[in-house]
């Protein structure tokens, strides 16, 4: 699934690892979300959007 999340990261100038702890995940799950080889679960999508205080759909992509 495509995603901004590698643009809002840098948009706060933070690493993967800042938004990892962030989340509650490893950097490699950020990483896996960022590069569209893993889909987060529903709840991982709704803390994705509260970090960055934007809605799932202006996050996530539907191709």
């Amino acid at each position: 699934m495509k995603n901004k999340i590698k643009v809002l990261r840098a948009e706060k100038n933070w690493s993967q690892a800042e938004l990892a702890k962030e989340l509650g995940v490893s950097r490699q799950t950020v990483n896996a979300i960022e590069n569209g080889k893993y889909d987060p679960s529903l709840p991982l999508a709704f803390k994705i959007s509260a970090v960055f205080k934007l809605t799932i759909e202006e996050i996530f992509l539907s191709e």
